[in-house]
């Protein structure tokens, strides 16, 4: 129980549900999807969601919290906010963007989840979106265009820490100091590909994908209904080929590496008791939530640190969840979960690949990798899921399936 606002009154914390959950196919850097406004796409995406997939007054949303690590030029000014009004939904919705870097659409799954838990909202949108193609990574911080207003990082931060690293030098350090070599990296990326492939071809992406209409260079019109990215044949072989991307005698490649990507995904929660009252069948049930920091040298291992601490707070143990979601920004970070970890089902993390093959789009991946957490549970007719992500910080989130 959580005290009111007023007159002492008491709430009850609640139970929330998800609905439906709902992406779009993820597309390449510069591929099908890269001739798309994100802010458009979004729009489309959340009113598909809400009045063909589910059929609920667009009225009767209170909120769209939207994750967006890039908020500038399309995706700035309030993406949310801009993504309702051009998706058709009523001028009285209010919407944010939030920004967790790399698990921001996870972190907005969590502040709806919690909005609807202390009783102050019943149905809300969560979601997120980056089209890296048209705003580049970096670009609300670094580069010409804005070179005038300063640069992102604060000269205080190289006087505390030092020379700080990119994410790129980060994944080499979490390679070395866990004994991994590029092989290995390499044969995780295969994996990768290789489950990615084998679910598309099974058609277990179709239920969470909206089928996007692209034009082509052409002028032709074309649907894209399965993600872009994940490699086949011999396009698969070269992934011993390829060049170290971040020092010369490295072994993280682009190859290895979460794929850049353009993309959006939207997940409808609500209260229990609103959900039993529309007579809505939700999917899954927000168990809990947990949320770490790490060392900027070290970022990567935000997952790790956030599972750790997810599983002890709800008091379940690794073995009892049926499936993990670790998102795929490098080969490295899901070897180095594993290995602290130590998973009694290595087979259950990623079975569907993951962001080496899907593709990355850093503020839409939380939201995306909640729709096929969601699916895979439903296919294997698991309970509970746990999710875990993030850069510089660590995001995990609990679901357990509502058979």
């Amino acid at each position: 129980m959580v005290p009111g606002a007023s007159r002492g009154r008491w709430y009850k914390v609640r139970e929330v549900v998800i609905v439906d959950a709902v992406r779009t196919p993820t597309g390449k850097r510069n591929g099908a999807l890269s001739g798309l406004r994100p802010d458009d796409t979004l729009g489309k995406l959340i009113y598909h969601l809400i009045t063909e997939r589910l059929g609920i007054d667009p009225s009767m949303v209170e909120d769209f919290i939207c994750g967006c690590v890039t908020q500038i030029g399309e995706q700035g000014l309030n993406i949310a906010r801009n993504a309702l009004l051009v998706g058709g939904f009523p001028t009285s919705i209010p919407g944010v963007a939030v920004n967790r870097l790399g698990g921001s659409s996870l972190q907005a799954i969590i502040l709806a989840a919690q909005v609807i838990a202390s009783g102050e909202m019943d149905i809300v949108l969560a979601g997120g979106v980056e089209f890296m193609s048209r705003q580049p990574m970096g670009s609300d911080g670094f580069g010409d265009h804005i070179s005038h207003l300063g640069s992102g990082v604060s000269p205080r931060l190289f006087e505390r820490f030092g020379a700080l690293v990119s994410q790129g030098i980060s994944a080499e350090m979490m390679a070395e100091k866990r004994g991994f070599g590029r092989q290995e990296l390499d044969d995780y990326a295969r994996r990768s590909n290789e489950l990615a492939t084998a679910a598309m071809d099974s058609g277990l992406y179709a239920g969470e994908i909206m089928p996007m209409e692209v034009t082509t260079p052409e002028g032709k019109t074309r649907i894209v209904k399965y993600d872009e990215g994940p490699r086949r044949g011999s396009s698969l072989e070269e992934i011993v080929f390829m060049k170290p991307a971040y020092k010369a005698d490295g072994i993280v490649t682009t190859a290895n590496s979460g794929q850049i990507a353009d993309g959006a995904a939207a997940v409808l929660l609500i209260s229990e008791e609103k959900c039993s009252e529309l007579r809505l069948t939700p999917k899954a049930r927000y168990l809990g939530s947990t949320i770490t920091a790490e060392d900027p040298l070290d970022m990567l291992t935000g997952p790790i640190t956030a599972t750790q601490r997810l599983l002890a707070r709800t008091g379940l143990n690794i073995d009892e969840i049926d499936v993990f979601e670790v998102n795929e920004s490098f080969a490295a970070v899901p070897l180095a979960w594993i290995k602290e970890l130590n998973p009694p089902k290595p087979k259950r993390i990623n079975p569907w690949g993951g962001a080496i093959a899907n593709g990355n789009p850093l503020g839409a991946s939380g939201a995306k990798l909640t729709c096929t957490l969601l699916s895979e549970l439903e296919h294997m007719q698991g309970r509970f899921g746990l999710q875990a992500m993030g850069m510089g910080m660590g995001v995990a989130v609990i679901y357990e399936r509502i058979s």
